[in-house]
């Protein structure tokens, strides 16, 4: 049994491709029976919003490879699908789903949500009998590995995003949230994530604000221990609060130089617009320290930097389980042969027992002793064939090996 997978994914996929080929339940059961009904034994379909692959099992798995790109063509009505479609098969097949349900094909890397995703995909395909003996033995070590590499290397636990890092990076200076009172200016998505991981800390009071009222009250029911202020008072707060975390779309200063107060006490400003909410300038009011872009994407650069180091750890762990499941695919080429060897065995057993039994008037106890020894000496005839098919590795030697024996037996 051959292995392959063909889809598209956010490496080389446009959003608005990959939102035409994504999968509902009700669509994965149509196209997994369209593509079984064309001979394909095994069929598995990962559908996130990052990638549409359809995972495939079949003896002479490239011959089918056209029938699922074509399938993607038809089932979608893309016309220009085939130029973002990939295929891989065998081994390559089986290294891309470990990467991808390790987190080493995601966008960002070493994330671990793809892992539930793959997982999900498997016991669906499993419930709606889709799957098989091979592409749940797959899957089956692809989760496993991921949970491990999860659990040793921590890989999503190392931050990437400016908004965890320059909060991270105020802790460290501050030593504590605990009672401290923050300050911030803006409503967008880089806000609203400093807010949740300020929601995690024990913050006196926290207080946001933002030149157009709109989105404030959406904000403040999504995190109801902020409490609004007025823009035009945002420097009267400044020196009742220890934390300004300033992060709008902006195209000027929104904390001027001239307009700063005189401050009673320490002030850490969090600068994470791009261009620049604070001027510059504030950097030289006493008591101000102040943390921009520049400073946050270098501590980014180096976790990722850390994050790849710890996927080259997490690589050599899969390769070593790629390595043992590809020795368990070939083992099971050999199945076939043994079930034949075990089944003529117990044919020749039936037949000679009925025979021994016509001839003989053996009572219930010498049947079963008879029984035995001629099971015991059928399995010796047979233990040394098995045991040299299971042993041998090269996969021509394992062709002959069952060419042989089917010939000699004539299964």
């Amino acid at each position: 049994m051959e292995i392959a997978v063909i889809g598209v994914n956010h490496n080389k996929t446009p959003i608005n491709i990959r939102e035409k080929v994504s999968f509902t339940e009700a669509r994965k059961i149509e196209g997994s029976n369209y593509l079984l009904d064309r001979g394909i034994k095994e069929v598995i379909i990962l559908s996130t919003c990052n990638r549409s692959e359809i995972y495939i099992a079949a003896k002479n798995v490239r011959k089918y490879i056209p029938i699922v790109r074509e399938f993607y063509s038809e089932f979608f009505n893309i016309s220009d699908i085939e130029e973002y479609l990939f295929e891989k098969e065998n081994i390559d097949a089986i290294r891309h789903l470990y990467f991808v349900t390790s987190g080493l094909d995601s966008i960002v890397l070493g994330e671990d949500q793809i892992l539930g995703q793959v997982k999900d995909s498997l016991l669906f395909s499993m419930e709606i009998g889709c799957s098989g003996k091979v592409l749940n033995k797959l899957f089956r070590e692809a989760v496993t590995v991921a949970k491990g590499i999860k659990s040793d290397f921590k890989i999503s636990e190392i931050p990437l995003s400016t908004s965890y890092i320059g909060i991270k990076y105020l802790k460290e200076n501050i030593g504590s949230f605990k009672g401290k009172k923050a300050l911030i200016i803006g409503t967008g998505k880089i806000s609203s994530l400093a807010l949740t991981y300020l929601e995690e800390e024990e913050l006196g009071e926290v207080y946001i604000t933002n030149r157009t009222h709109g989105k404030l009250k959406s904000v403040v029911n999504q995190y109801p221990h902020a409490k609004i202020i007025e823009y035009e008072n945002r420097y009267e707060y400044l020196n009742k609060v220890d934390i300004l975390i300033s992060a709008t779309a902006a195209p000027h200063t929104v904390i001027a130089y001239e307009k700063m107060p005189q401050l009673e006490s320490e002030l850490f400003i969090l600068d994470l617009a791009l261009p620049r909410d604070i001027d510059r300038r504030v950097a030289e009011v006493k008591g101000v320290t102040i943390y921009d872009i520049d400073d946050l994407k270098k501590v980014s650069d180096e976790n990722y930097q850390k994050r790849i180091d710890l996927c080259n750890g997490a690589m050599d762990i899969i390769e070593d389980n790629i390595e043992t499941f590809l020795q368990w695919l070939q083992g099971i080429k050999i199945d076939p042969i043994i079930k034949s060897l075990n089944d003529r065995c117990r044919e020749i057993e039936e037949d000679t027992m009925a025979y021994i039994n016509r001839k003989l008037e053996l009572d219930g106890r010498e049947q079963k002793i008879i029984e035995k020894m001629l099971k015991s000496s059928l399995k010796r005839l047979i233990r040394e064939p098995i045991f040299t098919l299971k042993e041998t590795k090269e996969e021509g030697e394992i062709e002959k090996y069952i060419e042989t024996i089917t010939d000699l037996f004539n299964f």
